[in-house]
């Protein structure tokens, strides 16, 4: 084979995958734009709001974590997870001892008559929802994240590719035309 042709149909390769980095650059640019806006848009219509710095809510030292994002209101996935997992999980686990909804439904299902063990499992319920709907946030967030870094690199490979293309084809006028591989 000549080596001119060789270097056309390599550097003709180089220029369609980097076509291909491109829309994949953009379709990963679109999915971390799309769900940081979903998760953001979200969770900003719930209005959660974290306790002010100095609130007795988040006092103990289990709760320094939501310290950093005191009087803010919550709208990204990392602040979902600080919530969900530094103060409803705390909550729930002084609430009820350390016991799960699933624990302490059991007892309430064997105890009919005890109404405050019932409320006590109504709540665990509604606060372990929320919490895991928090977590799927920061997890699409997260999905996000890795999108967006997924299209940068995307982009640079692109890059770099297109300028091997390109010294690829100029390296192919310079070869003789009789030069074999």
């Amino acid at each position: 084979m000549r080596r001119r042709t060789f270097d056309i149909l390599v550097s003709t390769a180089a220029l369609l995958l980097t076509a291909l980095l491109i829309v994949a650059g953009f379709l990963l640019l679109w999915a971390h734009n799309y769900t940081q806006d979903q998760v953001r848009s979200q969770l900003s219509e719930q209005k959660i709001m974290f306790p002010a710095k100095d609130s007795p809510a988040i006092a103990k030292p289990q709760f320094a974590p939501m310290r950093q994002f005191a009087g803010q209101q919550l709208t990204t996935g990392p602040q979902a997870r600080v919530y969900a997992n530094y103060f409803i999980n705390n909550h729930l686990k002084e609430m009820a001892g350390g016991q799960t909804y699933a624990q302490i439904s059991s007892q309430s299902q064997a105890n009919p008559g005890d109404t405050k063990l019932k409320a006590t499992a109504q709540t665990l319920f509604q606060g372990e929802t929320l919490r895991g709907l928090l977590l799927s946030a920061y997890a699409f967030w997260h999905i996000g994240s890795i999108a967006g870094w997924g299209s940068l690199a995307s982009f640079i490979a692109a890059g770099l590719l297109l300028i091997l293309a390109l010294l690829g084809l100029l390296h192919s006028r310079r070869v003789p035309a009789s030069a074999e591989i």
